[in-house]
């Protein structure tokens, strides 16, 4: 064998062996490919459940929200006609408030007026047990 020969047959080796490693790698390359795709699959089966979930319950909020929202404008509505109802009595309530308030006022003047009197009275009293009493000073005279 010639040299020529001998470097031939180590290139194919070589070429062989490259082979058999690039075969290799792409196997592991193809398992590991598979694997993440396996994975990938599982985690979007959890993803799905998990949105498929959130919509059902979403969806059951969205209907409760809604009722919920129908019974407070209904309130509303039934409130703003009972205030419109008693909103006479509380114009009432004020107008007794202040009937009340000049009524107070008018008491205050009076027992004022009232006091004034008594002490007139009073000094009439004294006055009039001074001109008895001179009056009576003098018939004895």
């Amino acid at each position: 064998m010639s040299g020529v020969e001998i470097a031939a047959i180590i290139a194919a080796l070589a070429f062989v062996v490259l082979v058999v490693v690039i075969v290799f790698f792409l196997l592991q390359l193809n398992k590991n490919i598979n694997e993440s795709v396996e994975k990938v699959n599982r985690i979007l089966d959890k993803t799905n459940k998990s949105v498929s979930v959130l919509t059902k319950d979403v969806d059951v909020l969205l209907h409760q929200s809604e009722e919920l929202l129908t019974k407070s404008n209904e309130l509303l509505v039934d409130v703003a006609e009972k205030v419109e109802t008693i909103d006479p009595l509380f114009q009432a309530v004020a107008d007794l408030s202040e009937s009340v308030s000049e009524l107070n006022a008018s008491s205050k003047t009076l027992l004022v007026k009232a006091g004034d009197a008594s002490k007139n009275i009073a000094t009439a009293t004294i006055v009039g047990k001074a001109a008895q009493g001179a009056a009576n000073l003098f018939k004895k005279k």
